[in-house]
Formats: structure tokens, sequence, C-alpha cells
């Protein structure tokens, strides 16, 4: 059955998202999942784009064909994010609000990564975020609407074995400020979210996988460790896009990781991560090398990435 709309008009976050469109990248699963279900209750209509159509098409019809359309879109590909934009603003009228939530990421050391992951990687993480807005733009600039880009504290911690991925968030934490400063003449909010470990689909599969990679994280302090739900994460985003929010955090102490990112990058830091690194880096590449792949089954059997061919993860 179609998820019941519950229209809370006293409260402001819900009247500011009520009666909006949103666009959500990355809706099938995890953050975006569970975000746009939080819009939907809020009265909020919804264009759902993600490559895994079978959890996809679940959710709109959790939603409901009046409040939600969804499409199958490699954010790769322009024109299939623009086409898939089109439709939805055909059927909703435009849009109000841009999530730019689709997101992957690899396994292992810069010198053991498969170079064809890698590549992937920042693709789907920056390029897509780009595609995302760029296709949205004319609608959200004619509605003076908002852009949120869903970045990561890895924007400003280097996670171990995790570089394409920390990169590609860094890159989108600086696309988003690029992006503000060329919109909001025209009256359109530009915001960033960032976030520690969330508890979604992608950071099990990590788990899984990978269990070293977890032994180093809890060499961290334990709030940089703890495992945040994504309904918790979903919340800070959609009261985000009610407020049209400059930066999101969750827990909200990851904004202190911004401020302190000269020294998170300076030489005070460079012994505890090459610490850190050489106590487990080594057993995150073994354990790479004995699953023969350089990112997620889920990636690789939805189309995200392929099998790896880099023999020095092959082994």
């Amino acid at each position: 059955m179609p998820r019941l709309r519950m229209r809370r008009s006293s409260s402001t976050d819900a009247a500011s998202l009520d009666g909006k469109v949103a666009l959500v990248t990355g809706a099938a699963r995890g953050i975006g999942r569970a975000t746009a279900l939080m819009l939907s209750e809020r009265g909020t209509d919804l264009i759902l784009l993600d490559i895994d159509e079978t959890p996809l098409r679940e959710l709109a019809d959790e939603i409901g064909p009046d409040h939600a359309v969804a499409h199958r879109v490699d954010v790769t590909d322009f024109e299939q994010v623009r086409a898939a934009v089109e439709l939805g603003v055909a059927r909703f009228g435009g849009i109000d609000l841009v999530l730019a939530n689709a997101g992957i990421a690899s396994y292992g050391s810069l010198l053991q990564v498969d170079p064809a992951v890698f590549a992937r990687v920042v693709d789907v993480n920056v390029t897509g975020v780009f595609n995302t807005f760029r296709a949205a733009l004319p609608s959200v600039i004619e509605r003076k609407g908002y852009v949120l880009i869903v970045s990561s504290a890895a924007a400003f911690i280097p996670l171990i074995g995790q570089s394409p991925y920390n990169a590609s968030k860094a890159a989108i934490d600086h696309l988003a400020t690029s992006l503000r400063a060329e919109v909001a003449h025209r009256g359109v909010a530009v915001g960033s979210a960032h976030m520690m470990v969330i508890d979604t689909t992608l950071v099990r599969e990590v788990a899984a996988d990978l269990p070293s990679f977890f032994a180093a994280l809890d060499e961290l302090p334990a709030a940089v460790r703890a495992i945040i739900s994504v309904d918790h994460c979903a919340a800070a985003i959609t009261n985000g896009l009610a407020q049209r929010s400059r930066r999101i955090y969750v827990p909200r102490w990851v904004s202190v990781t911004n401020w302190l990112k000269p020294v998170l990058a300076s030489r005070i830091m460079d012994k505890q991560y090459a610490d850190i690194s050489s106590r487990h880096l080594g057993r995150v590449d073994a354990e790479v090398a004995a699953l023969h792949r350089s990112t997620s089954a889920r990636n690789i059997a939805v189309g995200h990435l392929p099998t790896t061919s880099d023999p020095a993860v092959d082994g």
C-alpha cells in the first residue's frame, strides 16, 4: 500500500517542505531512501533516481504514484539524468530541492586499488553530483530553490583504505562552495552535508568485507568511530533541506573537523595516520586480494563497477 502522508502544518520545517518537489539521487537505499520517506511524510513530491532498480521501484510504490516517480539512472551519464529530470518536471511542474546523494566506495590502498575502480568512484561521486545539479538547475533557479550535496566527514579526515572516496568527498565539498558562489545571486541556496559513519548498506558491506578497516577505525576516539543510525542522519538532512542549511553535520561535532582541517592535514597528524596505516593497511589490502574485487559485490551486481582486473589486487 502507498505510504500515508502525514502533513504537520504546525511545524516550521514541515510547512517549508509541504508542496515542494525534491530530486533525490541514490534514493534506493540508505540515506537517500530514509530521507525520501521523511520528505514524503512532510508533504514533498519526489523524483527518485538510482541505478539499483528493484529497491528504487519498491520505494516509489511505498510512497505512491501520486507523489513519487522513479527512474533507473546512472548518474555518470548526463543524458540519462537530464531525461529523468525532464520527466519529473513534466510530472510535478518543477524542482525546488535537489539532494545529490548518490555515491560509492572502493576497497584498498592507493597502491593496490584497481585503477578502473578508482576512476569509477570519482566519476560517480564527483561527475554524478555535477550531472545531478546541472540537469536540475534551470528549474531550481526558476523556483529559487536549494541544492544539497552529500559529502562526508571523510572530506576532512582521511579514512584508511578509502582514499578515492576521501578525495571525491573533498572535491564535492569544494564543488558545493563553487556552485554557491555562482548561483546565490539568483536566489538559489547551496549546502553540503558531512557525516561520520552511518549505518547504511555501504558501511555494512565494508564491515563484512574488510574487518581490518574497522579495526583501524577502532583506534580513533569513541565519538569518531560511533555508528549513527540512518534515520538520525536522514532527519538532520530533512531539516537541513527545510532550512536551506549551508552546512549539515552528523553528529554536530563533525563541524569541529571542518574548522580543524589545517591541523588534520599537518605534520602533527602525519605520525598518527602513519602508525594506523602501518598496523592495518597491509591487512586491509590482504582482505581485498582475497575478495578479488576492489568494491562491494552489490556495486558489481548493479553495474556500478567491474570485477577487479589489477593483478596486484588479484594476487
